[in-house]
């Protein structure tokens, strides 16, 4: 498992440069899910894919920019599902974005889990790692070298309140919800990058994210492999919550296609029972 972190590592610091140095203009090509790529999406995508394919406990790679499954090692043990740069169209406008990473052991579903990471790409590259064995841990990388800066635990509430979809699409429940949070004085956080903002709720201790289904995408934007449980885990690790509009566990997610997406709601204590009361979710 350790080869796969700092595999990561290495990953992240030319993803980076990636960023810095490359056209951030569109390709001629569209990912599994008929959006068009940029060309940073389809670097990044190559850039984890080579550095997979040295790593022989790594049985397949399955990408958020590809259809289906890359088998790279047989008697390789883990499969990586990831999203190569989550929010990427926001380079061009020098916003963070990130990495996604979920390692699985067996059929891909979420309580096959066993570890996540993600790095974000902003004025300092970070690195969170999630496995079983205690809180999910903090890195920054300096001069090229990934240094531990601490333990992630979330509060049981804070004030952060960052709401993802078009609002005019929301549910009448939903936008209750929200405003009833900003009438508490929370304060919105959102810059439209998954990454940045679930990180930022991490580091700031809590508060809640939310990708609710919504009148143009009722089974949510979301990706349940790439996105969804592997932040699971980590809300999870770190004490917080993490459920679907139904309230059940994204962990107990079960895609039936790798691309599958679900509604999803990320936070801390408080806020996920006051999710869980507006929308009448039964304990």
């Amino acid at each position: 498992m350790q080869s796969i972190f700092e595999t990561i590592k290495k990953i992240a610091i030319k993803i980076d440069y990636a960023i810095k140095t490359e056209d951030l203009g569109y390709s001629d090509s569209e990912n599994s899910s008929g959006e068009e790529q940029l060309k940073l999406d389809v670097k990044s995508d190559y850039i984890i894919e080579l550095a997979f394919n040295d790593i022989s406990i790594v049985k397949a790679l399955v990408s958020e920019e590809k259809e289906g499954v890359l088998e790279l090692h047989p008697n390789g043990i883990y499969t990586i599902c990831y999203d190569p740069l989550d929010g990427s169209s926001l380079a061009d406008v020098n916003l963070s974005v990130g990495s996604i990473f979920g390692i699985y052991k067996g059929e891909l579903k979420g309580e096959n889990l066993i570890a996540s990471a993600y790095v974000v790409y902003g004025p300092r590259i970070e690195l969170v790692i999630a496995t079983k064995k205690g809180k999910p841990l903090h890195y920054r990388a300096t001069e090229g070298l990934f240094n531990f800066i601490g333990e992630i635990t979330l509060k049981e509430k804070w004030n952060i309140n960052a709401p993802g979809g078009t609002q005019q699409n929301w549910s009448n429940h939903h936008k209750t919800f929200i405003d009833a949070l900003f009438g508490e004085g929370y304060r919105l956080r959102y810059s439209g990058g998954m990454v940045p903002d679930l990180h930022q709720i991490l580091l700031k201790g809590g508060g809640i994210f939310s990708y609710p289904e919504t009148s143009d995408k009722p089974d949510g934007k979301l990706r349940q492999l790439f996105e969804i449980i592997p932040f699971a885990f980590i809300y999870e690790q770190a004490g917080g919550q993490a459920i679907d509009s139904k309230g059940k566990r994204l962990m107990e997610l079960v895609p039936k296609h790798p691309h599958d997406t679900s509604p999803c709601f990320f936070g801390s204590n408080y806020e996920i029972e006051a999710l869980k009361k507006a929308y009448k979710v039964k304990t």
